[in-house]
C-alpha cells in the first residue's frame, strides 16, 4: 500500500483501542456547498426561461456568461462561476438543446381520424391490408451534408457550390404493414396521374384482398378519378386529419432513407441518385422486419398526446 511504518502502527494501536471499526474509512465530506438545493432549483427555473421575460433586451437566450451576471444581479447567488453553473444546469436536468416548431391540427374531426388510423396499425384487418402512402422529394441533384467516420479534426468534405441543371424528380412509396416492405416509383411529376397509375399498380400487386390506403390530405389523392379507382376495385382511401402527417408510418421510412441513402452524397445525375435509392431499398427489403401490434408507441404515444390537447 506504499505506507510508512508509522502509519502502520498507528493502525495496529487504533486496532487494539477499538476494533476493526478504526479501518472504516473517516471521510470528512469536503466543504459543505455555498448554495442550497432550494436556490439550485430555482436557478434551473430562471435558466429555462428567456431574458425578455426579464426585461432585458438584446438577447434571445442565455449564455453561461449572462445568465451568472443575472442571478448574481437579482441576489440569486452571491457568486458564482460558469463552470458551477454548468454543473447546477446538468445535475437539474437542465441542458443546451435546439428549439422545435409545432403545428396543432385545425381539422374538427382530428380525434376520430386518428383513431381510425391507430386502430389499423394496432389491429391489422383480416379481409386486407394496410398500406401507407406518400410522396417523398423533391429529389434534387445538391451536395447533402451527413456523418460518417472519419479520423479526428477530418470531416469529409462537399462542393459549396451547385446548380441544377436537370431539374427534379418525385418519390412516390408505400409501406405494406402486413410484411414491413417499401414499394416505390420515381417520377418527374407527382400529380394524380403518377398517383393513379402507381394505386392501379398497388391493387394488382394483392389481388383479392382489400386494400386500406393511409394517405395525407394532397390533392391529388383526393381527385375523382383516384376515388373512383378506388371505390371500384375495393381500395378504402384512409385519410389523415389535415396537419397530421406524422401519423403516417411511412415518414419514419422516409426520415431512414433520407439519412442512410442520400445524407453525405453529392450525386450528378438522376439516374445515380435513383439507384442508390433503389440499392437502399432493396437492403431494406431484404431485412424487413413484420409491424407488431401497438404500433402508436413507434409513433410516440407522447407526441400523439401533446398534438391531442391531452
Amino acid at each position: 500500500m506504499q505506507v510508512s511504518d508509522d502509519y502502520v502502527r498507528d493502525v495496529i494501536h487504533a486496532v487494539n483501542e477499538k476494533g476493526f471499526d478504526a479501518l472504516d474509512p473517516k471521510w470528512n465530506g469536503g466543504r459543505p456547498p455555498s448554495i442550497s438545493p432550494e436556490v439550485r432549483e430555482h436557478i434551473c427555473l430562471i435558466a429555462k426561461t428567456v431574458p425578455a421575460e426579464w426585461g432585458i433586451t438584446g438577447h434571445s437566450t442565455w449564455s453561461l456568461r449572462t445568465l451568472a451576471e443575472h442571478l448574481i444581479t437579482r441576489g440569486v447567488v452571491a457568486a458564482i462561476s460558469r463552470e458551477h453553473l454548468r454543473r447546477i444546469l446538468r445535475k437539474g436536468g437542465v441542458t443546451w438543446q435546439t428549439t422545435t416548431t409545432w403545428k396543432s391540427s385545425t381539422d374538427p374531426h382530428f380525434i376520430a381520424k386518428m383513431q381510425r388510423v391507430l386502430d389499423l396499425y394496432d389491429h391489422l384487418p383480416g379481409d386486407g391490408r394496410v398500406i401507407c402512402l406518400d410522396e417523398f422529394g423533391p429529389l434534387n441533384l445538391m451536395p447533402r451534408k451527413g456523418k460518417r467516420w472519419r479520423p479526428a479534426g477530418s470531416p469529409a468534405r462537399l462542393r459549396a457550390t451547385y446548380h441544377r441543371y436537370n431539374g427534379v424528380m418525385h418519390m412516390i412509396a408505400a409501406l405494406d404493414l402486413a410484411t414491413g416492405k417499401l414499394y416505390y416509383r420515381i417520377r418527374l411529376r407527382k400529380r394524380w396521374r403518377e398517383v393513379l397509375s402507381f394505386l392501379k399498380t398497388l391493387r394488382a400487386r394483392w389481388p383479392g384482398e382489400k386494400l386500406y390506403v393511409i394517405a395525407d390530405n394532397h390533392s391529388p389523392h383526393k381527385h375523382p378519378p383516384v376515388r373512383a379507382c378506388a371505390v371500384g376495385n375495393d381500395v378504402e382511401l384512409v385519410f389523415l386529419p389535415t396537419y397530421g402527417s406524422w401519423l403516417n408510418w411511412i415518414e419514419s421510412e422516409f426520415a431512414a432513407l433520407r439519412y442512410y441513402a442520400l445524407n453525405g452524397t453529392d450525386h450528378r445525375s438522376h439516374d445515380e441518385q435513383n439507384a442508390a435509392i433503389g440499392a437502399y431499398v432493396r437492403w431494406r427489403n431484404a431485412r424487413a422486419w413484420r409491424p407488431g401490434r401497438r404500433a402508436r408507441h413507434m409513433l410516440g404515444r407522447g407526441r400523439d398526446r401533446r398534438r391531442c390537447g391531452r
